[in-house]
């Protein structure tokens, strides 16, 4: 045997990791490899216990190829995730056989994690994740672990690559559910508001727009003014022979110098979870929309796609693309790399260093991709760009 390979999921699902995880196991498995599935992202190497007798199964199994062959035709992690980030572990949820030595309110339980690696005798970590997951995985880099980051993400926004697992099926998605809701608000000519995902890039509104499916659009990377929306869209409404308008607003569009959240609780990285401006836009639009459609208002179909959009089985981009993944993390556990994300750049496969997570966030570019003005894409020359247009970085 070559030696053992681990490989984790973190963070949020999306269509592609069974893929993704099926790659990766068949091709280690016939080069030799045993490969071991952490459970639940970096929370696998946090609860186990380094003690040969106890019952971890619920941090890890050994995989075959019948078992990911069989998983890696469905949609989200049959491995389980969690945000779990090991490097500030709040006390209430440090495991119990940690908790004499991990007693303040946020640990850094580091140590034990490379313990724990050295336990299942990993030669190799290879973990999956968006750049939350996927800047622990650079800090164990760091420590010394050899390891290959996968990129995934609804959003795209992984610096260093052009496409992240996830976001052609969330686009495809995105643009199905959005013709669907149109009959709705057709039927009674109303203005149709689409709350998608999108934290700090608007890729995820943009590129659907820039597809025809809705009239206009609305990124985090521009404040807007919900008065000039509001005339846009009574504009676009009189031109439709159905009398109706749609307009997609990423998650974390700010209205006024402000973003909409749930709630006050963060997760483990810090990210309070965003949702509900759809529906402050939706209650705005319809007591402003009387000044500009001659006194009368025009009331609002408000819908948020959330998980409809990264639930069930990907589609044939998110089952091509964590199959290349895959196999290139195996190229470059084969070659003796480590310290590496898998990426796509320009139209090709390649590998980059790890670090690239760390540097400049991705948003789009919006003086090259965005009419700020009119709230819609600007469309130019498409030579030469990547396959999905505007998600290249810079």
């Amino acid at each position: 045997m070559k030696g053992t390979i681990g490989i984790l999921t973190g963070g949020g699902d999306v269509p592609g990791l069974n893929p993704a995880i099926r790659a990766v196991t068949f091709r280690a498995i016939r080069e030799g490899f045993r490969v071991i599935g952490l459970r639940r992202g970096w929370s696998a190497l946090v609860d186990l216990e380094r003690d040969k007798d106890a019952d971890n199964s619920h941090c890890y199994q050994v995989l075959t190829e019948d078992q990911v062959n069989r998983a890696g035709r469905t949609g989200g992690t049959f491995l389980h995730s969690s945000r779990t980030r090991p490097s500030h572990l709040p006390k209430p949820i440090v495991p119990s056989h940690l908790s004499d030595l991990y007693n303040d309110e946020i640990n850094d339980v580091t140590p034990e994690v490379l313990k724990n690696l050295e336990f299942l005798n990993l030669d190799y970590l290879i973990a999956v994740g968006g750049d939350d997951t996927l800047s622990y995985a650079h800090r164990l880099h760091e420590e010394g672990v050899k390891v290959v980051a996968i990129p995934k993400t609804m959003d795209n926004d992984v610096p260093g690559t052009d496409y992240c697992i996830g976001f052609s099926t969330c686009v495809t998605r995105t643009i199905d559910l959005t013709h669907k809701l149109r009959t709705s608000a057709g039927s009674h000519e109303r203005f149709l508001v689409i709350e998608v995902f999108g934290r700090y890039a608007g890729f995820t509104a943009l590129l659907p727009a820039m597809a025809g499916a809705v009239d206009r659009c609305v990124i985090p990377e521009c404040d807007f003014e919900i008065e000039h929306l509001t005339e846009l869209l009574c504009y676009d409404r009189r031109q439709n022979p159905s009398n109706y308008a749609v307009v997609l607003i990423s998650e974390g569009a700010k209205m006024k110098n402000s973003m909409s959240f749930e709630g006050e609780e963060t997760d483990q990285y810090g990210h309070r979870k965003l949702g509900g401006i759809g529906d402050q836009i939706a209650s705005r639009l319809k007591k402003l929309s009387p000044n500009y459609n001659e006194g009368r208002r025009i009331n609002v179909v408000s819908q948020r796609l959330g998980y409809l959009v990264r639930c069930g089985e990907p589609d044939a981009i998110d089952s091509i693309v964590p199959m290349a993944f895959g196999n290139i993390a195996l190229d470059l556990i084969l070659s003796g790399s480590s310290g590496r994300l898998v990426s796509l750049r320009n139209g090709c496969y390649d590998n980059v260093p790890i670090e690239s997570i760390m540097g400049q966030q991705k948003v789009v570019d919006v003086q090259k991709y965005y009419d700020h003005e009119r709230l819609r894409p600007k469309y130019g020359t498409f030579e030469r760009l990547p396959l999905f247009v505007i998600t290249g970085d810079g």
